[in-house]
């Protein structure tokens, strides 16, 4: 009986580590395409130049593949040390996410001098970021701030004017503009969008919050899932083991 129990529980948590694992490699092989075509994607920041798209996927990738790995050979060699080894690290993942997810929605509620803060020393170094934009071997930050202006409908960081600084000219990019043409960057303000970068995708993002908790809970739903199958599997290892013995 416990031995038939045992099996059902290690073919269940084999194929739910497998889902895990390729869930990795296809994450890890958007964050590889991304590098390769478009150089670092949506890196905003020029004093975090690698935190970018592609590099987060890339490291996310990687880490979800070893943690799916470890609990498949775990599951189907029954292996004691490396279902332990899943269970840790899994929980430590669910705790860091946990403690991101409580200083995220403490940063939204409260507001304060730390935001502001915050904002500010945000919004400074995008506009540091700027100077970037269209330089040889900054494609990424090129184009992720081409996306955002178009489909945010957006100009700057905080401002139209903050692209003035980077021309040394009364001229945006032409994805600030109302209607796209070439060299329309060039024309009257009156045909650029006039809505700031920062305040726009901050709102966006605060609007969407729902959406954000629903799949944060899943995804704790489905790492707490991987927490029991693992430590339910290690208890009947160690249960065969003593009754082996």
């Amino acid at each position: 009986m416990a031995r038939g129990c045992l099996q059902g529980v290690k073919y269940l948590m084999f194929a739910f580590n497998l889902l895990f694992w390729l869930g990795g490699c296809g994450i890890l092989g958007v964050g590889i395409w991304l590098a390769a075509t478009q150089g670092n994607f949506a890196t905003l920041s020029s004093s975090f130049p690698s935190l970018s798209a592609a590099n987060l996927l890339i490291v996310t990738g990687t880490f979800v593949m070893a943690i799916g790995f470890v609990g498949c050979i775990g599951a189907i060699k029954e292996n004691k040390c490396l279902l332990l080894t899943f269970f840790v690290l899994l929980l430590l993942v669910f705790l860091l996410e946990a403690s991101l997810a409580i200083l995220f929605f403490a940063y939204t509620d409260k507001g304060g001098p730390a935001v502001l803060q915050i904002d500010r020393y945000a919004q400074r170094d995008l506009k540091k970021g700027l100077h970037l934009y269209g330089t040889p071997g900054n494609v990424g930050l090129t184009n992720a701030w081409s996306i955002i202006q178009t489909d945010f409908r957006c100009c700057g960081v905080s401002n139209y004017t903050d692209w003035f600084e980077v021309y040394n000219a009364t001229r945006v990019p032409d994805s600030c503009c109302l209607e796209f043409s070439d060299s329309c960057g060039l024309h009257a303000p009156g045909t650029w969008w006039k809505a700031p970068c920062y305040e726009t995708v901050k709102v966006w993002l605060q609007e969407n919050l729902l959406a954000v908790g629903v799949f944060g809970l899943c995804t704790a739903l489905v790492q707490i899932l991987g927490l029991t199958f693992a430590m339910t599997m290690y208890c009947q290892v160690v249960k065969a083991d003593t009754y082996c013995a």
